[in-house]
């Protein structure tokens, strides 16, 4: 399949949704599906279209946390860095290969039924209680807020998600990136992530098998950090003649290459060789280096 039939194969999903994992029928929603891009200029993350409330330089983005995207269900409340299901802003396609970026609340056993994906990397980190998973390569069980988990969908997988504790809200980040092959077999992975180290980068994702953390099929690495206050760390690029990074704060309050960003706000910069971070607060953030070119 030539890549430009893949890319706009990807960005057509569908899904199902259940009220929890004892309901037996599922119905076809639109809640994880994609809007297709239009043209080129919206796969390039430093082509978005700047507004007043998405600041823009000719290396920088930023998209403060209150004007994402919001979805609530009842039983999910979904926050949308970039454009995804019946949210959808021109503005806010895509940051180079980084496609989706949602920050999911999800009630206690509720979930999302049996659905499928297709050539797309799939990373999922909890950040509060876990995430009971099943799919059809045969994997099942529990991803704890100390895992981060992997899927390379491939030529097709479908898999299931759902709050594990009936009691305890979940909360999660779901990121997808645009692969670099299409069609390959479907993969899974998890692992355990350092969330003890302080005050230094712990890096959970890159492009091989043979490097910490989870490895995806794209030239990609994700970092997080727990920072103390007044603490700095500088971020090297890997790859800065192709990529950018997406940072994202988790908590706290940071400054990056001069701006300060807040809990859950995004930064994205390019043209760069290294990020100076600067914690204004006791804080977490995850960096997402990525190819700028879809």
């Amino acid at each position: 399949m030539k890549r430009a039939d893949f890319l706009k194969k990807s960005l057509i999903g569908a899904g199902t949704l259940a009220s929890g994992a004892a309901v037996a029928a599922v119905v076809t929603n639109n809640i994880d599906e994609l809007k297709p891009l239009r043209n080129r200029e919206e796969t390039l993350g430093f082509n978005h279209i700047p507004n007043t409330k998405s600041f823009m330089t000719n290396s920088t983005v930023l998209h403060k946390a209150d004007t994402r995207g919001s979805a609530n269900h009842g039983w999910l409340n979904a926050k949308h860095t970039f454009s995804f299901a019946n949210y959808y802003n021109p503005e806010r396609m895509n940051f180079g290969v980084l496609r989706v970026l949602n920050d999911d609340s999800v009630a206690g056993g509720m979930g999302f039924g049996t659905h499928p994906h297709d050539n797309m990397e799939i990373i999922t980190i909890p950040l509060e209680g876990g995430v009971l998973h099943k799919d059809s390569m045969g994997n099942s069980g529990v991803i704890s807020n100390t895992e981060v988990q992997v899927m390379s969908a491939g030529s097709g997988i479908q898999h299931s998600e759902f709050n594990s504790n009936a009691e305890v809200e979940l909360k999660l980040l779901q990121i997808w990136l645009f692969p670099n092959k299409g069609n390959v077999t479907p993969r899974y992975d998890q692992i355990k992530r350092d969330t003890t180290t302080r005050n230094e980068f712990v890096q959970i994702l890159s492009p091989s098998a043979d490097d910490a953390g989870v490895w995806i099929y794209q030239d990609a690495w994700f970092n997080t950090a727990i920072l103390d206050s007044t603490k700095e760390l500088t971020y090297a690029v890997h790859n800065p003649k192709t990529n950018g990074v997406y940072a994202f704060v988790i908590g706290g309050d940071v400054t990056i290459n001069g701006q300060s960003l807040n809990k859950r706000d995004g930064f994205g910069v390019w043209n760069v060789t290294e990020l100076k971070i600067m914690a204004d607060s006791n804080a977490e953030i995850l960096l997402m280096e990525v190819p700028m070119e879809v």
